[in-house]
């Protein structure tokens, strides 16, 4: 009986002593994630930095395209705020008119109800309730007469305050209309503003596509611009796979692996080009898949994960890359609008970006690839079938 006893007190013990080393280990394993994450970002910077030198020296039609690319994605991202704002502000704005229009009603109402106690008093002479009393000979009736007068002043007096507290609201809301109108005004005049110069900077793109495609005189050119870019690419990812390798993510109730056939879609609209199917008359295949979507659709993030890259890339436009552990990453480029820093973290169906036509492409819609250990795998069977 006492062993029995002894181990009933010592099994809760156990217990917790099980949890708090689960919660010890997991918290290792977060600050093990995170200083490895910093070292990352710390690696992709300098990276990026020696790719940007080397490459801005040798081909500044391409280093142009990239300033005006990125410019037009951030005045497009501002432009977007700008236009909710004054969206959320115009609705104040209705409101506060609304809210204004009814206290005018309410102050018309209760001004024609204070002149009629007005005249209610001035025809009841101001009689005190001495004088009252004085009139009556009945005990009850006079008793009753109190008790109404009581009432009538009870009355006029709290229409008198509703009255006065109207018109104080009316005093505290007009200014607050002029300002709200005053601040919509200069955000619709920083909204042209940034309007134009994103049709300045959409001309200045086209000037420089328009010279880069008469520079390209030849398939094999257009070739090794390309082997270039995607080497570039590898080098990249191969810099995060051995900086996340054997990390798991926290947080993830499914991992990647057990998500085949699941994933959701990245972006709605139809297969462009599947993956494997051939550029450059056949000399190359693509490590992805392009969705047809219309420029501005949201990208969708495709799983749990932590945002490991978001800048912009030479050939793949302003890109976005997610780790998702066990080695699996999901990439997205050619994006209008990056939503997400180095860092971050994104849920499965979180908006992350913007659908465009980055990277020198004419025509809009979403790059996505799947890598493995770095490798391109089919995306296809991951995603859920329409």
């Amino acid at each position: 009986m006492r062993a029995r006893h002894f181990y009933k007190k010592l099994l809760p013990l156990c217990l917790g002593l099980s949890l708090t080393g689960t919660v010890f280990a997991q918290a290792d394993q977060q600050a093990d994630y995170e200083a490895r994450m910093q070292e990352l970002q710390r690696t992709i910077e300098q990276l990026q930095k020696e790719l940007k030198k080397t490459q801005g020296s040798r081909d500044e039609l391409k280093e142009k395209l990239e300033e005006s690319e990125s410019d037009i994605g951030e005045l497009l991202d501002k432009i977007q705020n700008i236009e909710s704002d004054l969206k959320e502000q115009n609705q104040d704005l209705q409101s506060l008119k609304q809210e204004r229009r009814e206290l005018n009603q309410s102050r018309q109402q209760q001004q024609t109800a204070v002149a009629e106690q007005v005249r209610a008093a001035y025809q009841l002479g101001r009689q005190s309730q001495i004088k009252l009393l004085l009139n009556q000979e009945e005990p009850q009736r006079v008793s009753r007469l109190l008790r109404y007068y009581d009432y009538w002043l009870e009355a006029r007096t709290e229409k008198i305050e509703r009255y006065l507290a109207t018109l104080a609201e009316l005093d505290r809301i007009e200014p607050k209309i002029l300002r709200t109108t005053a601040e919509l005004e200069r955000n619709r005049e920083v909204l042209e503003a940034q309007r134009e110069r994103l049709k300045a900077r959409q001309e200045e793109r086209r000037e420089t596509l328009v010279a880069l495609n008469q520079r390209i005189r030849s398939t094999d050119q257009e070739l090794a611009d390309l082997q270039q870019d995607r080497q570039r690419l590898q080098t990249l990812l191969d810099e995060m796979v051995a900086a996340v390798a054997d990390m798991e993510i926290p947080g993830s109730d499914v991992p990647f692996s057990e998500s085949k056939g699941q994933l959701p879609w990245p972006a709605q609209g139809q297969v462009r080009h599947r993956f494997g199917s051939p550029l450059l008359d056949g000399q190359v295949k693509r490590n992805g898949m392009v969705i047809g979507a219309s420029a501005g659709d949201p990208v969708l993030a495709v799983h749990h994960g932590r945002v490991v890259f978001s800048d912009y890339f030479r050939g793949h436009g302003l890109l976005l890359i997610v780790d998702h552990g066990e080695g699996y990453m999901s990439l997205y480029a050619h994006n209008q609008t990056l939503y997400k820093e180095t860092g971050e973290w994104v849920s499965a169906g979180e908006t992350i970006a913007r659908v465009g036509s980055t990277g020198g492409q004419t025509q809009a819609g979403l790059y996505f690839e799947i890598r493995h250990r770095g490798k391109p795998t089919n995306p296809a069977p991951w995603l859920a079938q329409a």
